[in-house]
């Protein structure tokens, strides 16, 4: 939904932060289990630090280069940062150990890539992998039916932490009929835990944005990624 113009960032933070609160308690589930990812793109530092002022701890950026002055700009907040967008491999270097949790790890190739710079720089990086749940060609991602078989193959990537699953599902003209997605997506993260593979997780969804970040709760996500109902329409 839109936010009013009338409204201010910190209204729609603290409208989000409750929204979440309510669907969770709702749905029987610990809102303490629900993080808010609040997403900066195209978002000026000091419409952050509004949000930040109202309650924001963690940011997410989609593009390097607009990412790596924010977070310097920012240093001094109290805030935690994750890398929403398309990682190219010859960026990875930049976003390993600047970012706790990549959110967006498409590919076999590209945790290869941040395993091997994460070890170079003598660190752990945290990564979801990215489900093109919809099956999209025009969208990068995991294919879930093969991703059961390829995580064993990460699992033994010794400078990453496989956490969990993302997903932004395909365009809808129903909101609702995102749920089907989300449910897939539970329904494969707890495939792949059933496994019990040593050193993949899957304590975290990411899944729900500002349309339809409440249908994600419901279906089980742990971080929504909420943009416009914070920061207003984007303007690239």
């Amino acid at each position: 939904m839109e936010p009013s113009v009338r409204e201010t960032i910190a209204q729609r933070v603290q409208l989000v932060l409750s929204t979440i609160r309510s669907v969770a308690e709702k749905a029987g589930r610990n809102p303490d289990s629900i993080r808010l990812v609040a997403a900066t793109k195209t978002v000026t530092n000091d419409r952050i630090r509004e949000g930040i002022a109202a309650g924001l701890s963690i940011l997410g950026e989609n593009r390097v280069q607009e990412a790596i002055p924010k977070v310097e700009a920012l240093a001094e907040a109290p805030v935690r940062w994750h890398f929403l967008g398309h990682l190219q491999r010859r960026k990875v270097r930049s976003v390993v150990g600047l970012f706790e949790l990549i959110h967006s790890v498409d590919s076999v190739e590209l945790a290869q890539e941040i395993d091997r710079r994460a070890g170079e720089a003598g660190r752990h990086q945290d990564i979801l992998l990215e489900v093109n749940i919809g099956g999209e060609t025009t969208k990068t991602g995991f294919h879930p039916d093969s991703l059961v078989q390829l995580v064993s193959s990460m699992a033994s990537l010794a400078h990453i932490h496989i956490k969990g699953l993302m997903a932004i599902p395909p365009p809808t003209v129903e909101v609702e009929s995102a749920r089907a997605y989300f449910i897939r997506l539970r329904e494969l993260a707890a495939s792949i835990a059933a496994q019990r593979i040593q050193g993949v997780e899957m304590d975290e969804l990411s899944m729900g944005m500002s349309n339809d970040y409440e249908i994600a709760i419901q279906e089980g996500a742990t971080l929504v990624r909420v943009g416009s109902a914070i920061f207003g329409a984007r303007h690239v």
